[in-house]
């Protein structure tokens, strides 16, 4: 949940809550509708959407194993619902926590970065498409926070290969 909502509920002994921490927690009831509206449309439409992104990146990738394109999918589909449970909760942090843990060493490990990086530009293409502006503005956060972890992969990598050339200079 929300760190600030969760903030909210966590010393209900101590006051009642005040106007501002009311107006917060309205403007999640207000949301939550059509933050459960967007959840369903995207857990209902997940298969077309990812059928439309594989078949481009089986176009773009066509020397890639077929491994690595069904890796890189497997966690496009698991970023998507992280994204969308990110979304329905409201939480900006959620990707973070999820994802971190596991995702930059699963692309490090299967060497899929490439088409990672892909994914999620068609997977964005995709959503685009489909969905409105405000339901955009809703979901994107959570898949721009994972491209920012792709990033970090690819800057951490670069580091690593300048850091050993420059060992290896002296």
């Amino acid at each position: 949940m929300n760190p600030n909502l969760e903030a909210l509920f966590n010393e209900p002994e101590k006051a009642y809550l005040r106007p501002d921490e009311l107006n917060v927690l309205s403007q999640f009831v207000s949301s939550l509708p059509e933050r459960i509206n967007l959840y369903r449309r995207l857990r209902n439409d997940e298969l077309a959407l990812m059928q439309a992104v594989a078949d481009t990146l089986q176009q773009q990738f066509s020397q890639a194993s077929e491994a690595h394109l069904e890796r890189s999918l497997q966690n496009g589909v698991l970023v998507l619902r992280c994204a969308a449970m990110a979304m329905l909760m409201d939480d900006p942090d959620f990707m973070t926590k999820r994802l971190k843990p596991w995702l930059p060493d699963i692309i490090e490990a299967y060497g899929t970065q490439p088409i990672d990086e892909a994914l999620y530009e068609l997977l964005k293409q995709q959503l685009s498409s489909r969905l409105a502006p405000k339901q955009k503005a809703l979901l994107f956060p959570g898949l721009e926070t994972a491209q920012a972890l792709l990033s970090l992969q690819e800057a951490e990598a670069e580091a690593a290969v300048t850091t050993e050339t420059l060992v290896g200079l002296f």
